[in-house]
């Protein structure tokens, strides 16, 4: 009995196949030169590679700046730190100032002296005020910015004081 399996199948020659129709293709509008095919070369020298390129340099360019203008951020904050410590520092010692001088003020010394300089004196002393039409002080006299506390005063030999004081000012 022979099976159709048993059988080896017998080769097909090309007068087998049914033929298929080819598609009828159009003539070109414009006739093309004859010539190497350009579709597969890159426009202008572009290619995958050198735009991954471009792109990697611009990230890396991208990534340098950022960090840059965070340094540069961390140096205006380091100044601006620095200012602060000095600005605090010029405080802290106008506080100490302040602190000074409220001590001074509320002593009881200090509190007589301005309550005289305001009119206001102890028991058994009087108030004087100068009038307006007063005259003024001589340069000399005792108290006038022409002799202050710790002022070295013009020195005159003593021959002239005594010369002064017995025949009077040659002046």
């Amino acid at each position: 009995m022979d099976l159709p399996s048993d059988r080896a199948p017998e080769p097909s020659g090309p007068d087998d196949r049914p033929e298929r129709p080819t598609p009828a293709t159009r003539p070109d509008p414009r006739p093309r030169p004859a010539g190497p095919d350009l579709g597969g070369l890159s426009i202008a020298g572009i290619t995958r590679r050198r735009v991954a390129w471009i792109l990697a340099a611009i990230v890396s360019i991208w990534i340098v700046s950022v960090f840059a203008r965070q340094v540069g951020d961390a140096g205006a904050a380091a100044d601006r730190a620095d200012r602060l410590r000095y600005d605090n520092a010029g405080l802290a010692s106008q506080v100490e100032d302040l602190q000074k001088e409220l001590a001074l003020v509320q002593q009881p010394s200090f509190v007589e002296q301005q309550a005289r300089a305001n009119g206001l004196g102890g028991k058994g002393e009087r108030t004087f005020a100068l009038g307006p039409d007063a005259s003024p002080l001589p340069a000399d006299a005792p108290g006038s910015a022409g002799v202050r506390l710790g002022a070295s005063p013009a020195h005159t030999a003593p021959i002239d004081v005594w010369l002064d004081l017995l025949f009077g000012p040659t002046r």
